[in-house]
Order: C-alpha cells, then structure tokens, then sequence
C-alpha cells in the first residue's frame, strides 16, 4: 500500500475523533465552497461537489454547516475569496511532499507551511521541485473479503481502472482521475463497500527510511496537516506498516 493511500486511512481513522472533528469539518467545508463555485450546487451535475459530500456524510457534518458551504460557493460573498494552490518541499530524508492548500490569504499559507518545515527538518522549495515525482490519479478504497475483493479488482479493471493493490480486507483501486466517476459508479451498482473515492497525487517512487527519519517524516506530515489552509498532504516516503502503528500509539 503507497504511503499516502496508508497516511490517508490515518487521517480518517483521526477525523473521526472529536478533537479533530472542528477542523475536519473546516477543510470539507471549503472543498465544498470551492467544489460548487466551480460546478454549480447541483452534486449530480457536479462530480467534484458529490466526492466532497461523500466526505461530509462520512465525518457526520451537520447538514447546515454543507448548506451554508454550498451557498459560499454560489453565492460568492467570503467564499469567493478562496483559491486553490499547491505548495512543493522536501522533508526528512530527501522525502519529497507535495501540498494542496485552499486559502484567502497565500502569504499566510506560505508563511505557515514554511515555518512548519524549518521547524521540522525540512525545506519548502520552489514550483515545480518535487510536482514530477507524482501522478494525479482517481483512488477508491472498498473494504471486504479477502476473496470478494479479488473479484471487485479484477470487475474494476474491466471497468478502466489502471491498477488495484488489496492488503487484508482493504482494496485501493487507481483510475485516470477522468475516470474515477465513471469506475466508482460501477462499484456502487455492484453494491461494494466503498469507504472513500478521490482525486490523489500518487508517487512514481518512494524513498525508503529508517524508523527515526520516517517518524520525523509522519510528524511533518500531521503539522501540515494541522495547518487550516492546508487541504491534502502527499508525500513519497516507503514506511513500513510497524512504523505507521507506532507512530499512531
């Protein structure tokens, strides 16, 4: 499993907690605004607004905080003030991470994701650095069988998914992000157990690390993550799963 595809279940399992609920609801709320601005409010005409309601209703987002999201998007007013960008940096170990931010202000996101660098031995780095190293790409996760996912991967393919990789009881699938609708669709009418499908940056290699460096590597990660500007956090770095479970206890 790709470290960020193990890095995002992470990320998912922790929204769940309420600790972090506050501010998971924050980063949905603004891909919501910023998913309708671009599309239109109507999700099935707007594929992008149905994938980040599908994270709403699996973080249990009140249903008023998606409405007033919705109308920031269309109806302008502090939602227009929004902009996507990406930042680009190197941390721990030559590991290279690629950053989404959805922001008002790009001096204070700039600022912020750079602090968080130095502070962890890292350096944010120039556009177009580390964009080389990743492939946007349509990524669904299904949870199942062993045995049932097999098929579920193989039916995927048949569908135009580009690869899968299955570890236990978890399926991740790749699609072109032209794709992603058109594979997830087809899931859902086999009626599998999707419990996420979105756009990612997926690395065309990894970095392998010892457990000291991919621990400074993990911690990066969630300061940027903790960051409110900030939307997805990808990076190349080959952690293994023992590092990953020590790092979460």
């Amino acid at each position: 499993m790709s470290g960020h595809s193990k890095w995002a279940q992470i990320k998912r399992q922790k929204g769940a907690n309420d600790a972090k609920r506050g501010q998971m609801f924050t980063k949905v709320g603004r891909e919501i605004t910023i998913a309708a601005r671009a599309g239109g409010g109507d999700p099935d005409a707007n594929y992008r607004l149905r994938l980040a309601l599908q994270k709403a209703k699996q973080i249990n987002m009140p249903q008023e905080n998606v409405k007033r999201a919705i109308e920031r998007g269309i109806g302008g007013g502090d939602g227009a003030n929004l902009e996507e960008t990406t930042y680009e940096g190197y941390g721990p170990g030559g590991v290279a991470f690629f950053i989404e931010v959805a922001t008002d202000s790009r001096n204070r996101a700039a600022a912020e994701i750079r602090n968080v660098f130095s502070k962890n031995n890292g350096n944010l780095g120039e556009s177009g650095s580390v964009a080389w190293l990743f492939e946007p790409r349509g990524v669904i996760t299904v949870e199942g069988k062993p045995a049932q996912l097999e098929d579920i991967a193989l039916a995927a393919i048949d569908m135009g998914a580009l690869d899968f990789k299955v570890d236990g009881n978890v399926l991740e699938i790749y699609t072109d992000v032209a794709d992603l609708q058109k594979v997830r669709d087809s899931l859902e009418k086999q009626k599998a157990n999707i419990t996420s499908a979105e756009r990612s940056m997926i690395p065309n290699s990894t970095v392998p690390l010892d457990e000291d460096t991919a621990l400074k590597v993990l911690r990066l990660a969630d300061r940027l993550e903790e960051l409110d500007d900030v939307q997805k956090v990808y990076f190349n770095a080959d952690i293994p799963p023992e590092v990953y479970e020590k790092y979460e206890g």
